[in-house]
């Protein structure tokens, strides 16, 4: 399935407002913080070269891979016009470094 990178879904800008996407990108470092209350979480993803940035939010259970600094997050949810893409639904991919390790 395809999916667009953080800086290619920035610069499609407006015109994604709303509509279902898979977005690819790596996890900040330090970004990600929960509600103590409850499931909500935001984080930052980054692009690869770590130039472009976007606000993400997840409301429930957050995979156990997915503070691995190695893993590629997919993350399936609509952007909106407050800049934070709200996101249904999260996939871990491990790279493939890790498969031959095995």
């Amino acid at each position: 399935v395809y999916y667009l990178t953080v800086d290619e879904l920035q610069d499609r800008g407006s015109s994604t407002y709303g509509e279902q996407n898979r977005v690819s990108g790596k996890l900040v470092p330090g970004s990600f913080s929960r509600d103590p209350q409850g499931t909500l979480a935001s984080f930052v993803l980054a692009d690869e070269g770590g130039d472009y940035t976007m606000n993400a939010s997840f409301d429930g259970v957050v995979p156990d891979l997915f503070f691995n600094e190695h893993s590629e997050i997919i993350a399936e949810g609509r952007y909106s016009p407050d800049g934070i893409f709200r996101v249904d639904q999260i996939i871990v991919k491990c790279p493939s470094k890790f498969a031959s390790e095995a």
